[in-house]
């Protein structure tokens, strides 16, 4: 009967351990609705905003660009990684997959800029260079994400590192987080100009004909202040976007990973509720088969 008690305890315990499974489940679940529309409705805005950032950049000569955010250096030698991981673990691999890629990536130039506690962990614990830490809530703001971007661009400004790359984890699908590393500074003429090939397609996809069935012409601008100038004051804001886009992006993976985990975990409880259950049974079964072959051994001694 020590067994039965003890298939019992273990039955009780993975029930329990289900119920709690199953409403972390839900909330994940209404997390990452909130941060998976968060992060869809923004991209078409940090879309456009690339398109219009690498319009003003391609209608300029080369000669004409001098913006520090444009520009390759070799100064201090260092490059900084800002990581962007969860507070809170139960999210599958989702963090392991993601500082996998740091690490191996990791040099001596390298400083890291922690953003969540399990990439602080970690980073402390390999005893890598941590220049800064930030934590921030479930769902951040523009205005608290640009707490990151702003120390960045200081840095950056102060010729403390020559560049800044971020890892994070690049939203898919509710089953799909792909760990991703995206150079953030400078900002490459490559990125510009893929930005400006994707806002030329979309705009030609909308406009392909005018009303009376001719091709519309390539509209053309006038800047005031000058582009030079409107450039340098719009690259500092498109480094906060960025930032906040990545952040969202990670958010939203962190939630779905919890969810798919969590479920999983749901899953695995219920089935091992049914495999003691079974045991159980048998267990109980033998037991009672015995007391009852007792009973009649010692019936038919008495005969």
């Amino acid at each position: 009967m020590a067994n039965l008690r003890d298939i019992r305890r273990r039955i009780k315990s993975v029930k329990n351990t289900a119920q709690i499974t199953k409403a972390m489940q839900m909330v994940a679940a209404t997390k990452m609705r909130r941060a998976q529309q968060a992060a869809v409705a923004l991209r078409p805005y940090a879309s456009r905003l690339d398109d219009m950032t690498a319009n003003i950049y391609a209608g300029m000569g080369p000669n004409e660009v001098s913006h520090p955010l444009l520009q390759e250096r070799k100064k201090s030698g260092k490059t900084a990684v800002v990581v962007l991981t969860s507070e809170k673990g139960l999210c599958g691999p989702l963090n392991t997959n993601l500082l996998r890629d740091v690490l191996k990536n990791d040099d001596a130039g390298k400083v890291y800029i922690s953003v969540g506690r399990k990439g602080r962990q970690v980073l402390v614990r390999m005893k890598k260079n941590l220049l800064a830490d930030f934590e921030l809530k479930d769902s951040p703001t523009f205005a608290e994400s640009k707490a990151i971007s702003r120390f960045l661009l200081q840095k950056f400004e102060e010729n403390q590192f020559d560049a800044v790359e971020i890892y994070y984890n690049r939203f898919v699908n509710t089953l799909s987080q792909i760990p991703t590393r995206f150079p953030l500074v400078p900002i490459g003429a490559e990125t510009l100009a893929v930005a400006k090939a994707l806002g030329d397609s979309k705009r030609a996809e909308r406009t392909q004909t005018s009303p009376d069935g001719k091709p519309n012409a390539t509209p053309s601008y006038n800047f005031e202040p000058d582009a030079a100038e409107l450039l340098g004051k719009l690259l500092p804001y498109y480094v906060h976007l960025l930032v906040y886009e990545k952040i969202l992006e990670s958010r939203a993976s962190e939630h779905s990973a919890r969810m798919v985990a969590m479920k999983s975990a749901t899953d695995n409880a219920k089935q091992l509720v049914k495999d003691l259950t079974l045991e159980y049974n048998k267990a109980r079964q033998a037991a009672i088969t015995n007391e009852i072959l007792e009973i009649s051994s010692a019936a038919a001694m008495v005969a």
